[in-house]
């Protein structure tokens, strides 16, 4: 069974990360106040990221690793900067380089701005539900709700082992 891990910006400016085997239905529960107690109380904005795994386990996996990571961990990530990511590792010195995820599919939604603190997002929550997202420069485009796009490209991410 097919499962993604996903990172949503919250009104608050705070990122959620979770996982699920279906995407979609996710997105209506958190967008409709029924996801988790983060989104109940802080109302998602906007789907930012996501990775599709060829099993549920594995997205699971990888979200407890990405929520351990710090917001500019986090979006470099979203902004596709993996080459970032190791020296924005807390303990880079142990840890494995060259694995970042064994996701089949990798989909940025939508970059965002990289802050300098740990403060909230540098972007008003309320501006940032009427921005468009840039269109897809190859692949398909899927609307799930509140007007998400979410672009599909042929990207692949590998394991280094």
């Amino acid at each position: 069974m097919k499962g993604y891990m996903y990172i949503l910006l919250c009104n608050d400016g705070s990122y959620y990360t979770g996982s699920t085997n279906d995407l979609e239905r996710r997105m209506e529960e958190h967008f409709s106040g029924q996801g988790s107690n983060h989104t109940k109380k802080h109302p998602p904005v906007k789907l930012l990221y996501y990775e599709e795994f060829q099993r549920i386990d594995e997205a699971f996996y990888r979200e407890k690793q990405v929520q351990g990571w710090s917001r500019k961990k986090k979006e470099a990530l979203i902004n596709g900067q993996c080459d970032k990511l190791p020296e924005l590792a807390k303990c880079y010195a142990q840890r494995d380089v060259a694995s970042t995820s064994s996701a089949t599919k990798v989909k940025v939604v939508e970059p965002v701005e990289t802050t300098d603190d740990h403060s909230s997002a540098t972007k008003d929550a309320s501006s940032a539900t009427n921005e468009a997202v840039p269109e897809p420069v190859e692949g398909t485009a899927t609307e799930l709700d509140k007007g998400t796009t979410v672009v599909s490209t042929s990207s692949t991410t590998t394991s280094g082992a």
